[in-house]
């Protein structure tokens, strides 16, 4: 099984990034632990700050990969290209929240991804990701 994980904006900063909300580790550190846990998955990894770049990565992404786990950050709630890339694409696609962006500022209720993704997971900090491999492996 080949997983794909893409990171929106400012997802490089985990571990040092408002740590209250998002933790102290960093997601190289839990990228190599989640390679550890699920031996048989191969995955792949991008992150970008740049819209662009996420639609190409769910392009490029979306015609081989068995699975994407996309946590689009704050494009979620802006970007209609990426919502239209997923629409786009054969793949499935997991939207994962680090925070329930739920419970936050009321502009972060708005995405343009979820309704075009076949689930979305928020608020379980990184176990987000895991949980959406272990979905993923369902299948």
């Amino acid at each position: 099984m080949q997983i794909t994980i893409i990171n929106g904006p400012n997802l490089n900063l985990l571990g040092t990034r408002e740590p209250d909300v998002y933790g102290s580790q960093t997601f190289e550190q839990y990228f190599a632990a989640l390679q550890q846990q699920f031996p048989a998955v191969s995955f792949r990894y991008f992150q970008s700050n740049v819209e662009g770049e996420l639609v190409d990565e769910l392009q490029r992404a979306g015609f081989s990969a068995d699975g994407i786990i996309l946590n689009p950050g704050g494009y979620t709630h802006t970007s209609v290209a990426i919502g239209d890339a997923i629409a786009a694409i054969k793949a499935p696609v997991i939207e994962v929240h680090i925070s329930n962006v739920s419970a936050r500022e009321e502009f972060r209720r708005i995405s343009h991804v979820s309704a075009k993704a076949r689930g979305t997971i928020a608020g379980l900090g990184l176990k987000g990701y895991e949980l959406a491999v272990r979905y993923f492996l369902t299948l």
